[in-house]
């Protein structure tokens, strides 16, 4: 282990919101059973990750990966200071998420109807209306409401996506509690100069908001977009380990970039996360095992430098 395995003491910090137990396999054809699961997020909690979106709360006939959601949040070891993010879609889910005890809800509202008809069964603005319901719903509990906008970046179905478009999702969902909003690059097209003009106006529509990321490396610009997101002050970015992940609804959104890629990139950049990146590393092989495919980070096989 080297001594910058978690970034430079003093450095600034980035959060890390591990995605993996969720994004990172629900689109792959072999089903982990609840008991990897488990240990996937108990390991990542090992190594230092404090948020986790651990599980969804989704129709299993649709999203077979992510049966046994209720299971996986029993058999977590609850530690102090670890958050773990059940996802929602609606109402039901919602209802599910809060008895099986998660410490946070993200919902997705995507920034096109043509995704959101086809992944969630709704339009935009019936999924609006859907989370001011859900808002109302959560209020008294203690447990916070995220808001992750999908396809900000582009659409499979309805092509470029306007910045005003997106903007204007991001205002609504302003109009919520929702502390934290995440612009998410579902299929991976996004580029840096797309990242610094959406983050611009996201902070526009929704001041005082904490703003996340999350990126896709589908055409290899995910790890500059998470860079460029750093260098507009975004200090909370998903990733999932290995690099694996994908939406089944979305033809060609491969994987997100990968925890111990970015940990990488980021400690060598002075920004320090208190993640282990070669826990992390070790991790992704581990998945890669239990999936039968090679992980596509790369910290895995490079190894970490110095070393």
């Amino acid at each position: 282990m080297t001594t910058n395995d978690r970034g430079p003491e003093g450095g600034e910090h980035v959060e890390i919101v591990e995605v993996g137990p969720r994004d990172g396999l629900q689109n792959e054809s072999t089903v982990l059973s609840v008991e990897d699961r488990i240990e996937l997020i108990d390991r990542a909690v090992a190594a230092g990750v404090r948020r986790i979106e651990a599980v969804s709360f989704v129709n299993p006939k649709r999203v077979p990966q992510m049966a046994g959601a209720e299971e996986v949040m029993a058999g977590v070891r609850r530690e102090p200071g670890v958050s773990f993010i059940g996802l929602a879609l609606n109402r039901r889910g919602l209802d599910r998420a809060l008895t099986a005890g998660v410490s946070e809800v993200n919902v997705a509202v995507p920034a096109t109807d043509g995704f959101c008809v086809r992944n969630q069964g709704s339009t935009v603005e019936e999924m609006l209306h859907a989370l001011a319901d859900m808002d109302k719903a959560l209020q008294g509990t203690g447990v916070p409401l995220s808001v992750t906008v999908s396809t900000a970046f582009g659409c499979p179905f309805d092509g470029e996506v306007a910045p005003e478009r997106v903007a204007e999702v991001v205002r609504r969902i302003a109009e919520t509690s929702a502390a934290e909003i995440a612009l998410a690059d579902t299929i991976g097209v996004g580029v840096p100069a797309q990242v610094r003009e959406l983050l611009r106006l996201t902070a526009q529509a929704a001041p005082g908001r904490t703003l996340r990321c999350h990126f896709h490396n589908t055409r290899n610009t995910g790890y500059a977009n998470a860079l460029a997101a750093v260098e507009e002050g975004v200090r909370v970015l998903d990733s999932s380990l290995g690099g694996f992940g994908g939406c089944p609804f979305a033809p060609a959104a491969t994987g997100n970039i990968g925890t111990e890629d970015l940990l990488y990139l980021l400690h060598r950049s002075g920004l320090r996360t208190g993640v282990s990146s070669s826990e992390a590393a070790a991790l992704g092989g581990w998945m890669g095992e239990r999936l039968a495919k090679s992980p596509p980070a790369y910290l895995g096989r490079a190894g970490n430098f110095p070393a």
